[in-house]
């Protein structure tokens, strides 16, 4: 176990590491620690979070500069003083670090207004396994000074260097912030719904749908206090066009929709069953429960959606969000299979899951045409194939 505290001593690290042809694990806070494929063999792992540091806050420019092992938690502590915040939300927000979150592109509902880290990044220092601090991009949004490394690794799970610090555009705390939820029963079409508020002039920070059993739509709403209450207004009347007459409508505010979605994030990960991030289009969505519930397992000869303990929750407006599959492992198999070879839904990636699953099936699936560049890129960057153990999708 390895605990830099400067950027130096993370190339200094990986280089020893490739010199003696050891695989590295880069980590910070461990929440994302079984993603990925199974390592494959762990020799050193490389503990971010000694740099955890704002490098700085151009509160005029509205950027800041962070090191990777900073948690988002306290970076829009350290931010909020001037009234700024990074604007993201992954699952276990309050604990993941900066790197992690960026090498993952990982996300949550404020993806809706904000966009991924991949969209935020503006410019980023890495350390490389020849032992160099490259950077890229810069400190403001206009400067797009030198090759945008920053967006080649988002996502790339450490495979091709190590994040040492990360730039991004901030944006203001919005002053006043409510929910707009409505319940739905089973079986509730959601696409006249979707399409109602794609159509409109809504303005929501976050737009969410959830599926199991019954279902339900999550409407975010953050700006000045009278312009919420309009958008509120605007959105009730609009989306009770859409809806059935038996559809429950709910504003919350303050802390019980800091609850809400609290739930709305963590209810995915709380139970049993793998979860796999799939992507879909918006006015298809019906049509995706549809095909999920056909790749479900029966229970006594009745079909459960996406398995006994499953469920669906995403992005409404974007077609991307998380499934959770229950039943045994060759359930599981089958049904990601089936969702691979259908034309509805695209990346299929296993979130979580057992190793066992993870054996049968890959982790990352078919890269298609692609592969050749993402071999190219990573023999460029890791040479000597000593990062990630093979976890990630290079």
């Amino acid at each position: 176990m390895l605990e830099p505290r400067t950027g130096l001593e993370v190339a200094e690290a990986l280089k020893r590491a490739a010199d003696a042809r050891q695989s590295i694990v880069i980590g910070g806070a461990g929440t994302k620690r079984d993603w990925g494929r199974p390592a494959r063999r762990v020799d050193v792992v490389l503990d971010m979070r000694g740099l955890n540091r704002i490098l700085a806050h151009q509160h005029g420019d509205m950027t800041a500069t962070v090191e990777a092992g900073a948690t988002l938690r306290d970076v829009n502590r350290g931010l909020a003083r001037h009234g700024q915040w990074l604007p993201l939300d992954p699952p276990r927000a309050d604990e993941a670090t900066i790197g992690g979150i960026l090498a993952t592109n990982d996300s949550g509902p404020l993806r809706h207004r904000y966009g991924t880290p991949r969209d935020l990044v503006i410019g980023i220092q890495l350390a490389t396994t020849d032992g160099v601090l490259a950077k890229a991009g810069g400190q403001v949004v206009k400067n797009v000074a030198g090759y945008d490394l920053s967006k080649l690794v988002a996502g790339s799970f450490g495979s091709l260097a190590a994040i040492v610090s990360a730039t991004f555009k901030l944006a203001p705390i919005p002053a006043a912030s409510k929910t707009l939820r409505i319940d739905l029963s089973e079986g509730t079409r959601l696409a006249p719904i979707v399409t109602a508020v794609m159509s409109s002039q809504l303005e929501p920070i976050a737009f969410e749908i959830g599926a199991r059993g019954g279902r339900h739509v999550l409407l975010r709403f953050a700006s000045l206090p009278a312009v919420v209450d309009a958008q509120i207004a605007q959105a009730s009347a609009g989306i009770r066009d859409a809806a059935p007459p038996d559809a429950r409508f709910t504003i919350v505010d303050g802390a019980a929709e800091q609850d809400v979605w609290r739930e709305h994030s963590q209810r995915m990960f709380a139970g049993d069953g793998a979860i796999v991030r799939v992507s879909w289009l918006p006015a298809n969505i019906d049509a995706v429960l549809a095909a999920l519930n056909a790749c479900a397992p029966d229970a006594g000869g009745v079909a459960q959606p996406f398995g006994a303990a499953g469920e669906l929750m995403g992005r409404a407006a974007i077609g991307a969000g998380l499934v959770r599959i229950g039943g045994d492992v060759e359930a599981q198999v089958r049904a990601i299979e089936m969702l691979r070879a259908s034309s509805l839904v695209g990346n299929v990636v296993i979130v979580r899951g057992s190793d066992e699953l993870k054996s049968r099936v890959d982790v990352w699936g078919s890269h298609g045409d692609r592969q050749k560049l993402f071999d190219a890129l990573k023999r460029t960057l890791d040479p000597h194939n000593v990062l990630n153990a093979g976890r990630g999708p290079l």
